[in-house]
């Protein structure tokens, strides 16, 4: 090399040293400038606002708006929230033992485990808790009443709840509360076996490996894993999952990210439970993340069916960064991919529109092609698309504004309060009759409104006082006529409703366990599964490559 062109290298080197120093301390100062600007602007409102301001309360509010237009999944965390978070995670906690939920900022119970405190004390799903510990939890923020409910295992609590308009006090002892991921399995036949997978926390592997080993004690021979409604967790839950079918030294997923070192390729490092064992898996709409991970490998590996509705489509993978004084940030670092390379993401937030708020999807650009290992096809372009789709049933807009509403759990909590007892749960079904009773408890239910009726609300409170007294009685026969063609509509969906109504009961007499062993009876795509596990030749031509 001459003496030229090596001072022109070392020239150019120069630079672009310069020139990427100069980008970082650019962006950096950017960075230092909005943080300098959030700092200046907090103090003089902490000194200067006309009233009292929460300093905890405005910068988690900030922060959390900050990050809700990147995507849902990266959060802030607070400490409660912290807190909460490992909860999910562990599967673990000191507790009573029932889900809360909240209507109207008052906390009711809508699930009460079984064996537990709760369940052993007589609390049941519809309970509004007005009192622990004599602390009126009224005006209280959700984390707060999660904080007044968890304790130290063998801590002792005091519970006022409003039961149909009746207070009733409750003393429990929390005790260690175990979520099982597993809550159901169970021989369908005298060959197949049912597992039930609702999330992949710290247990899900274990208990995974318990049911198939207590299954395989028993008898089975084929398999259906029920990941229907499993809203995923732990990455590495789903690749040990994987790898119980599949050999080791397969890929399960792979993780593309911007920091090199969070792209990451996952591989089954064990040895497996069982590599012949015939398999459906079960998904839909809800069916997301972990769930998906599981499910695409056994597509992509020809190692089950997939069958039910196309997944979630989440193909993002979060990871929890330390921030100062407890909290912390869930951050979305990378996409993870199937073993064929579909990445099954569906909403693309990097390019949602801010004005509308819409976020398009991957599949309207266009969607993918790839090849299972028998050369099967298979798509990206959002979620995990079935090998069999069973029947998808369309559902009205009056239908799905009754699913968001409260209707149906307030319609489940009355049908309680009115049977002392029902049938078994293999042999409970939800009556045509029972439905009429349904569509009458809609005429004096107000959580369930339909977008016309809500419209048409609004409208006539922003009346002067004079005109609404004139139109009053026209108002009120028109809302009564909205509300019976709303009712009459949701015979479309009929059976839909009353299978979503019968699972609702049946966890109030015989709890999930006995929403699930009412399954293996009555539902259709169960026994679909079991159809097809049986048919080995049709089984086999479904995961062979298409001619």
């Amino acid at each position: 090399m001459n003496k030229s062109i090596k001072n022109r290298s070392i020239l150019i080197l120069v630079v672009g040293i310069i020139f990427i120093s100069f980008s970082f301390q650019s962006k950096f100062f950017e960075v230092a400038k909005q943080i300098e600007i959030y700092t200046t602007l907090f103090k003089e409102l902490n000194m200067y606002y006309v009233n009292e301001i929460n300093p905890a309360e405005l910068t988690t509010r900030a922060l959390k708006n900050t990050l809700k237009d990147l995507d849902p999944y990266t959060n802030y965390y607070n400490e409660q929230d912290v807190e909460a978070a490992k909860i999910r995670r562990e599967g673990e906690y000191g507790g009573i033992g029932a889900s809360i939920n909240y209507t109207n900022k008052s906390p009711v119970i809508v699930r009460v485990y079984k064996g537990y405190a709760a369940d052993k004390a007589g609390l049941r799903a519809g309970d509004i808790i007005i009192k622990v510990d004599n602390q009126p939890l009224k005006e209280l923020e959700r984390e707060d009443v999660s904080g007044l409910l968890l304790g130290i295992p063998g801590s002792t609590i005091s519970i006022e709840i409003n039961r149909q308009g009746n207070a009733v006090q409750f003393d429990l002892k929390r005790e260690k509360i175990e979520v099982n991921p597993v809550p159901f399995y169970k021989k369908i036949d005298t060959e197949t076996g049912y597992i039930v997978l609702t999330r992949f926390n710290a247990k899900a592997s274990s208990e995974m490996k318990k049911a198939f080993k207590k299954l395989k004690e028993e008898g089975m021979t084929n398999l259906i894993l029920d990941l229907r409604s499993n809203p995923g967790g732990l990455l590495g839950e789903a690749v040990n999952i994987s790898n119980f079918f599949l050999p080791k030294g397969k890929v399960i997923t792979t993780t593309k990210a911007k920091v090199k070192k969070w792209s990451n390729i996952y591989l089954s490092r064990s040895e497996p439970l069982d590599l012949d064992i015939p398999i459906v898996v079960l998904i839909n709409g809800s069916s997301a993340s972990a769930s998906e991970i599981v499910t695409g490998a056994l597509q992509d590996y020809d190692r089950a069916v997939v069958m039910g509705k196309r997944s979630f489509g989440k193909g993002l993978v979060q990871r929890y960064r330390t921030l100062s004084y407890g909290t912390q940030l869930k951050v979305t670092i990378s996409k993870y991919y199937t073993p064929s390379g579909r990445c099954i993401q569906e909403l693309d937030y990097a390019n949602r529109d801010f004005k509308t708020g819409k976020v398009p999807k991957f599949s309207e650009s266009g969607i993918n092609e790839f090849t299972t290992q028998n050369g099967r096809k298979v798509f990206d372009g959002g979620g995990i698309i079935p090998d069999i789709t069973t029947e998808t049933e369309v559902l009205t807009e009056e239908t799905k504004a009754l699913i968001r509403s409260k209707a149906l759990f307030n319609f489940a909590i009355n049908y309680r309060e009115n049977n002392a007892i029902i049938k078994s749960a293999e042999e409970f079904r939800f009556s045509d009759a029972d439905f009429r009773q349904f569509q009458n408890f809609l005429k004096t239910e107000t959580s369930f409104l339909t977008k016309q009726e809500a419209s048409f609300k609004k409208a006539y409170e922003t009346l002067s006082t004079a005109q609404n007294k004139k139109v009053k009685k026209d108002y009120f026969s028109v809302l009564n006529t909205l509300k019976r063609e709303k009712i009459k509509s949701l015979f479309v969906n009929k059976e839909f409703i009353k299978n979503e109504i019968k699972q609702l009961i049946l966890d109030q007499y015989y709890y999930q366990e006995g929403v699930y062993q009412n399954k293996l009876t009555s539902d259709k795509t169960v026994q679909e599964a079991v159809k097809l596990l049986k048919n080995k030749k049709k089984y086999s031509q479904i995961l062979s490559a298409k001619k």
